[in-house]
């Protein structure tokens, strides 16, 4: 009888960075498997490192995943495949990522092929986009404008599996990809294979959260992922966890307006006919996924764009009468920094953030009566420049700390401060500027492939 054909996809931590226990990865070799795979970045951490090109997990943390993952797969040749490099995978990031590969390389003496993938957009292909009526935004973003474009520091696109499955044609022992549709570094290789696109798709769009489909989930544990021609079975590589098949369901459920599709460069995962199937060792087994293609290849584009700086004051409040006052005294406070800088034309916002009544939701919140005893305070000031916004979060912060209130009894201070000092400076702050599609002809047409020997 013919043995069924499988491959097997190693997937160690969650974010590339995170961690993960090294006698889980070790169990996951001792399976062998043909590809470990890591997602490294995500927009879930907002515009900021897109922006700023910062590293969204620290280069020590880093580093540390990275020598395991080299060290595996130069020493049990099994290519390794990282995507959005850097958490939002601009050239600034890959650049970083790729240093510190090299870094490993020498003093670990490995050799290798390394492939990196670009993922930057140039403005004027965004431009052109625009003028040609291929951008259209996504649900609950507005309309592109020029000004968008311009004022942009970076803008990049989710690669799908087509510039990485040319990588691994070309003999790439390692992959670093910039930004890139999440379950493509762990489904290039199945795909490529000839194994279902939809199953592949649905496969690595759990495995990019490595553990945390499991039970108790953890976005720093080891998950090995087999597929067939009819299916893919989940299992843990720690002994605590395990798979179960509503946890796995509900992880299919997992950044999606719609449960039974998830749309990706150049087509959808259909999941109505998914299947899900207990196996007695807390692995979960899946058949039944769907891929859909698109009449129009599409690729996401993400863009970010500075918008001032921030500073921020953290407070507690345990005055009972204040508690029952909040409101009216942050508004009396808004209104007199708003008097206070009036005129300014470089601009602010003044946020008041009040946590045990409705710091979470905001002014979505339906718990409208709190019997919280103590709040804590965050107030922000975003300015234009940093002078502006450290000026707006002092005059908040000192207005409030004496504000006088119906009932108060002390003369003192009304709030706690967590630190000394009270007003942080935290840096620049940027908004997402683009959050749209581009119709494209070539999947590969905006990915350049850079190959050489470490």
């Amino acid at each position: 009888m013919r043995k069924e054909r499988e491959l097997k996809v190693l997937s160690p931590t969650g974010i590339l960075g995170y961690g993960f226990p090294v006698e889980s990865f070790e169990r996951g070799l001792e399976k062998n498997p043909d590809v470990i795979g890591v997602d490294a970045g995500s927009t879930d951490p907002g515009p900021y490192y897109l922006g700023s090109g910062e590293l969204l997990v620290g280069a020590d943390n880093l580093k540390r995943d990275l020598e395991l993952l080299l060290r595996a797969g130069c020493r049990r040749n099994i290519p390794v495949i990282i995507g959005s490099a850097g958490g939002a995978g601009t050239g600034t990031h890959v650049r970083r990522v790729e240093e510190i590969i090299e870094e490993i390389a020498r003093e670990d003496r490995l050799s290798f092929r390394l492939g990196t993938i670009g993922a930057d957009i140039p403005k004027d292909a965004v431009r052109k986009g625009l003028e040609t009526g291929r951008i259209t935004p996504l649900p609950s973003v507005p309309d592109l404008t020029h000004d968008d474009v311009a004022e942009s520091t970076a803008i990049v696109a989710q690669m799908g599996h087509e510039p990485v499955i040319d990588a691994v044609n070309k003999g790439c022992d390692v992959i670093l990809c910039g930004r890139c549709y999440d379950p493509v570094p762990f489904s290039a290789v199945p795909v490529n294979a000839g194994f279902d696109m939809g199953l592949s798709c649905h496969m690595g769009k759990i495995l990019e959260c490595a553990a945390i489909a499991a039970v108790p989930g953890s976005g720093c544990d080891c998950v090995l992922g087999t597929i067939t021609e009819d299916s893919f079975t989940l299992e843990t590589l720690n002994k605590e966890r395990r798979f179960t098949i509503a946890s796995t369901a509900a992880h299919t459920l997992y950044e999606k307006r719609d449960p039974y599709h998830l749309p990706g460069p150049g087509g959808t995962i259909d999941l109505r006919q998914a299947r899900f199937e207990a196996l007695d060792n807390g692995a979960v087994r899946v058949a039944g996924s769907r891929y859909l293609r698109s009449e129009k290849h599409m690729i996401k584009l993400e863009g970010a764009r500075p918008v001032g700086h921030r500073t921020m004051s953290v407070a507690g409040i345990r005055d009972p009468v204040l508690i029952g006052r909040i409101d009216e005294v942050i508004s009396a406070v808004r209104q007199e920094a708003e008097t206070n800088f009036h005129g300014r034309e470089d601009g602010f916002e003044l946020l008041f953030h009040v946590y045990g009544k409705d710091g979470v939701m905001g002014g979505r919140e339906t718990v409208k009566e709190s019997t919280s005893h103590e709040l804590g305070l965050v107030i922000e000031a975003v300015g234009r420049s940093r002078e502006l916004s450290q000026a707006v979060c002092a005059f908040a912060r000192s207005t409030f700390l004496h504000f006088g209130y119906p009932g108060r009894l002390s003369t003192a201070g009304n709030l706690a401060f967590l630190h000394s000092p009270s007003d942080v400076y935290c840096g620049r702050v940027y908004r997402f500027s683009l959050y749209h599609l581009l119709e494209i002809d070539d999947p590969r047409e905006f990915f350049p492939i850079e190959v050489k020997e470490i």
